[in-house]
């Protein structure tokens, strides 16, 4: 039996989960909401820029591949789509923010 990897392993994993149309990593824009254990099955809600984003499935099977790259054989992913609350800039990190040429003001 595995134990599993840590909250920032997966949050470090999914950084490495691109947004092609924005050209920011998933974390850093506030798309992941939550990440959790139970049991062998992590669950992560996220939520996408917009409902209408065209990159959405994309971005998924991404996630899945890259939480499937660190954790063990084991256990299992569950990949949640929320809508509530909506994504806004203001959740984008600093960093992000900075990078991607959005003031505070902008963020809202």
């Amino acid at each position: 039996m595995s134990p599993p990897p840590d909250i920032e392993s997966i949050r470090a994993a999914l950084r490495h989960v691109a947004d092609p149309e924005i050209g920011a990593n998933i974390v850093d824009l506030g798309l992941v909401y939550s990440i959790a254990f139970d049991d062998k099955l992590l669950r992560v809600e996220m939520t996408m820029t917009s409902p209408a984003c065209p990159m959405g499935d994309m971005i998924l099977d991404d996630a899945y591949a890259e939480l499937a790259r660190v954790l063990p054989a084991d256990y299992e992913a569950d990949i949640r789509v929320v809508w509530n609350p909506p994504w806004e800039p203001s959740m984008m990190s600093e960093q992000c923010r900075l990078r991607l040429g959005w003031s505070e003001h902008d963020a809202g």
